[in-house]
């Protein structure tokens, strides 16, 4: 099954083929898994978006459309769709009504130091991250940010795998030499 393109695999999961169904989870469950947890916000409720995701992938097989786009984008929405359904719905059942004492005190709780010593992390990465090439920077922004594996990397760049892992390897290694001996504490 792993030979089958995409499309090829979709058929066969229209057709009912649990095979097909694992397939697309070995391929594009880690990317679904990072969507949701960029949305929830938490490792267990992704895992349930995730499960609902590709329940909805079973359940709606025969409408996929390779000419509207690929398994991975249909996925993709799928379960940004669904973390969002997940989140509303815990935002709207964490509601509830604070007295002004407690609500003061939530608001006072943050440490506005630590919010400065978070934010001049990020800046420092960031300015490290636009130093790189561009080459290297692109796979590490693919990787980290767009949750993306380095086999999707080089089928998006058209590179080669290995050329990818390369590129993966030495920004990684120039960003921990930028960054060496610099401390940063992100308890936030």
């Amino acid at each position: 099954m792993a030979d089958l393109t995409d499309a090829g695999v979709a058929q066969r999961l229209a057709a009912g083929d649990l095979e097909a169904l694992a397939e697309i989870y070995a391929r594009y469950g880690d990317l679904a898994f990072s969507v949701a947890l960029s949305i929830v916000g938490d490792p267990a409720r992704a895992e349930d978006v995730v499960q609902e995701s590709f329940l909805r992938l079973w359940r709606n097989a025969g409408r996929f459309d390779p000419g509207r786009g690929s398994v991975r984008a249909w996925l993709t929405t799928i379960a940004r769709r669904q973390a969002l359904e997940t989140h509303r719905g815990r935002a709207g059942q964490e509601r509830r009504e604070l007295d002004l004492d407690q609500a003061a005190a939530l608001a006072g709780a943050r440490d506005p130091w630590c919010e400065v010593s978070v934010s001049m992390a990020r800046a420092t990465v960031r300015e490290a991250l636009s130093s790189l090439p561009l080459e290297q920077r692109r796979v590490i922004e693919l990787a980290y940010f767009g949750g993306l594996t380095c086999r999707e990397i080089a089928e998006i760049t058209r590179a080669p795998l290995g050329t990818v892992k390369g590129r993966m390897r030495l920004g990684m290694e120039k960003l921990h030499a930028c960054l060496e001996g610099r401390r940063f504490e992100l308890d936030a």
